[in-house]
């Protein structure tokens, strides 16, 4: 329980869930990824069609003796979670059709804020080897807000940039852990049944955390959280209980390497320093009686010494005027307007970078 203790961080504890998140201070955490049992009620193997055995979740992990035990263990580690998080903190749970309803459900129940369900699509899911069902191509994750009111992280423009400059989707098309990235062990056999792939969690916390930020994972398996984590600047607990599990996760880690640091800061546009138009006059960088004009050079107007702009009848702001011209019910004047330099047109909003830029 919270006791004012300082938290330590980029450590996995070895222990039972549950009793070690009672042990974590209140408001202590910025983000949890968890990804927890899904219950999938297995009944016997499961072979292909040439009768090689599929090697799934077999774990005792992964069973419960019915329905209420599994959303009984369900609500308590939720509401431990709810309780460790920052007022501005966040949740992301993953799971399966198995689970991810009744997730849901115990998630609205204890006062988190559902702000997307985001479909992973894997692009090399296992068949349906018996041919009965559609191929289950797909997990959902619920990404929630501590509470309704919560003001908490979204890079916006960092996800934007990494879908190459487009809005990126609540749909995320990513392989399934493979390759070099599949750990395995001496005997080849996978180390963990559902390791989940890096570039899932790079998207997780690039979106919803800054660096320095303490991220939790309740059931860390093989660590993939806090391999990502300390790559991107973030400091992680992980809690694991199964010590093939830990040994596995430590050795990761451990070789695992810190990016740059300038690398992993973002700046959202919204957070920058606000630049009124009339300081790029104040700095010379415009000069009054200059003639500003858009892409197409179309319109034009021209700029003031009190930082206003006039176009024939219209006069005002570089955003009001550039409405006015074309008729529209709002314009973003930096990205409208350009100036020449040297026979070339600049942006206006070039100018304001480089007042943005300067040191503080």
């Amino acid at each position: 329980m919270a006791d004012g203790t300082a938290l330590a961080s980029d450590v996995i504890i070895e222990g039972d869930c549950l009793e070690a998140l009672a042990r974590l201070p209140d408001a202590s955490i910025d983000l949890v990824f968890a990804d927890p049992p899904y219950n999938l009620q297995l009944s016997g193997e499961l072979h292909r069609p040439d009768n090689s055995r599929v090697d799934g979740v077999e774990d005792d992990w992964d069973k419960f003796s019915d329905f209420a035990e599994y959303d009984r263990f369900t609500r308590q580690w939720l509401a431990e979670c709810r309780r460790v998080l920052k007022p501005a903190g966040a949740l992301w749970v993953i799971g399966s059709y198995h689970n991810i309803f009744r997730i849901g459900a115990a998630v609205q129940d204890l006062g988190y804020w559902i702000l997307n369900d985001v479909i992973w699509r894997k692009t090399n899911p296992m068949p349906n080897f018996r041919g009965r069902r559609f191929t289950n191509a797909h997990e959902t994750m619920l990404w929630c807000a501590r509470a309704r009111e919560a003001r908490y992280t979204f890079n916006y423009e960092a996800m934007k940039a990494l879908n190459d400059d487009l809005q990126m989707r609540s749909d995320w098309l990513i392989p399934l852990c493979g390759g070099p990235e599949r750990l395995r062990g001496e005997d080849g056999k996978k180390a963990h049944p559902t390791q989940k792939p890096e570039a899932l969690l790079h998207r997780v916390l690039l979106a919803s955390s800054k660096p320095g930020d303490i991220v939790l994972d309740p059931f860390f398996g093989t660590g993939t959280t806090g391999a990502v984590a300390k790559r991107l600047g973030r400091r992680f607990i992980g809690i694991e209980r199964d010590p093939g599990y830990l040994q596995v996760a430590r050795q990761r880690i451990a070789t695992e390497r810190p990016a740059p640091a300038d690398a992993i800061v973002l700046v959202s546009k919204r957070d920058a320093p606000r630049v009124p138009f009339g300081t790029l006059i104040e700095r010379g960088l415009l000069r009054p009686g200059e003639v500003l004009f858009d892409a197409r050079r179309r319109f034009s107007a021209r700029v003031r010494a009190d930082g206003s702009v006039i176009s024939a009848e219209h006069r005002g702001s570089i955003h009001a005027v550039g409405a006015q011209v074309q008729g529209a019910p709002a314009c973003n004047g930096w990205s409208f307007w350009y100036v020449e330099r040297r026979g070339e047109p600049v942006s206006i909003d070039w100018f304001r970078q480089q007042l943005r830029a300067e040191p503080a």
